[in-house]
């Protein structure tokens, strides 16, 4: 018996008869089963996924350098506290004003790091939904 690999890389055995009555993995463009319909939305459905979880990621980063800027009293002056600033107070939405304690810097270590924590949950919750549609 010979045996040999054929282009898809799948080792074919030849048992000696006819050419046309070996069976040799289709190789073609269209399969008949859909795997390849099946593979392109698996990768979409992964490449998603990942980019869910890494919105979720950023989010949670900036929200977690505005705490730090407040926290440790950084320049709003600087450029960089600034606009991390502005973004965080559109991210923080309806968590802003949670709980409203005396000391700001408490009131912003509760509020922003509840919110990046639900970012965070979110983002890899959507994340595993979205892996598993294949």
């Amino acid at each position: 018996m010979a045996r040999w690999r054929s282009k898809s890389g799948n080792v074919v055995e030849d048992s000696g008869q006819d050419t046309a009555e070996r069976t040799v993995p289709h190789s073609g463009r269209h399969r008949p089963d859909g795997e390849r319909l099946r593979n392109g939305l698996g990768r979409a459905t992964g490449v998603l996924a990942t980019l869910v979880a890494v919105a979720a990621t950023v989010i949670a980063v900036v929200l977690a350098l505005h705490i730090a800027f407040v926290v440790f009293s950084a320049n709003q002056a600087n450029p960089i506290v600034r606009t991390v600033n502005d973004w965080s107070r559109g991210l923080a939405w309806e968590f802003r004003d949670l709980f409203t304690p005396k000391d700001r810097r408490v009131a912003v270590l509760v509020d922003y790091g509840i919110a990046a924590v639900v970012y965070l949950i979110a983002g890899r919750v959507g994340a595993g939904l979205i892996r598993r549609i294949r």
